[in-house]
């Protein structure tokens, strides 16, 4: 029983997309270019090394960008979606064959509900002369569970999924999902949405900007990405799941996002603690560590990083809702 509880407790709260993702970058590759690049690799200074601990067992480098206060993986590998190929990701099935499978998509059932509430919330708040359009796009869609969840609720439901796979997945639920945004550069959505999609991004700055560019007027952008300067991320330091190198190429801290979005004339609303990720991600990370999964060392480290994140608010993940500076 407490074994049932420790892991339907460390999966309560991924939100439907979790560190594993089975994206293959080299489609993220091809948006609009907006703007001109930023060169998030110049004078970086080291912070620690880590290994690939899902499939290469390749070690790399976790620099540190003060002039954006994050983290940046170095080399990036020329064939990043080979990086991809594991059985351990489920984030983009439906299985169902295993105890832990079905209890990610018990979760994520759940997780949807409190997603579908958090758009319908930033919708209200559009500050629109008429009453805005239902308009969503959500970028990394996986199966498209949750565009299905807001087809059902009438919002107007757009999505991009670079996995060939998954998209058959989400078709059949008759939810049609482009390989990437480029298909959408001509359209202006009211809600953005991108769970745990931005760290894996090749071309950030001109993907943050072409974001900028499909948001409309009084959009929202929700943003969920990991908080390396949580305190589960400072225990484990180059063990920490969430550093997920070489698949997570940027790593950010509340500092960061806040300025790479007011370069692009976009500001935090809102930021929102994603409380019981802390709990999964020690999981994963005392498996990295230690070499085996020890559920009561990963939910006593989860629970300490929330409670001192009760005063710093650096929880293990955050979403941010962002808007225009209009």
């Amino acid at each position: 029983m407490v074994f049932r509880q420790a892991i339907f407790l460390s999966c309560w709260f991924i939100w439907g997309g979790d560190f594993k993702k089975t994206l293959k970058c080299s489609s993220w590759n091809n948006i609009i270019y907006m703007s001109q690049k930023t060169d998030f690799f110049k004078n970086l200074k080291p912070y620690l090394n880590c290994k690939d601990h899902s499939v290469s067992g390749e070690d790399y480098s976790v620099m540190f960008n003060d002039e954006y206060k994050m983290l940046v993986t170095k080399p990036v590998p020329k064939n990043l979606s080979n990086y991809y190929k594991s059985e351990d990701y489920i984030s983009h099935t439906d299985s169902k064959k295993t105890f832990f499978d079905k209890a990610y998509q018990a979760v994520k059932r759940i997780t949807l509900k409190r997603k579908l509430r958090l758009i319908n919330e930033s919708l209200l708040l559009q500050n629109s002369l008429s009453r805005p359009a239902k308009n969503i796009l959500d970028v990394g869609a996986g199966t498209g569970e949750f565009l299905k969840v807001c087809k059902n609720n009438s919002w107007n439901v757009f999505g991009t999924e670079p996995d060939n796979d998954a998209r058959n997945v989400a078709a059949k639920k008759g939810i049609v999902l482009e390989e990437n945004v480029s298909k959408f550069s001509n359209q202006k959505f009211e809600i953005i949405t991108l769970w745990h999609v931005l760290e894996h991004v090749e071309n950030l700055s001109e993907f943050i900007s072409n974001l900028n560019n499909m948001l409309s007027d009084f959009g929202r952008l929700i943003i969920a990405v990991p908080n390396f300067k949580s305190e589960d991320a400072k225990y484990y330091k180059e063990f920490w799941a969430a550093f997920d190198v070489p698949r997570h190429l940027w790593h950010f801290s509340q500092q960061s996002i806040h300025r790479l979005f007011l370069k692009e004339q976009m500001f935090v609303e809102k930021t929102i603690p994603m409380k019981f990720d802390s709990y999964y991600v020690s999981l994963l990370s005392e498996k990295y560590k230690n070499g085996k999964t020890n559920f009561m060392s990963a939910f006593f480290r989860g629970f300490i990083s929330n409670w001192r994140a009760r005063t710093t608010s650096e929880y293990s993940s955050l979403i941010y809702v962002i808007k225009k500076q209009n």
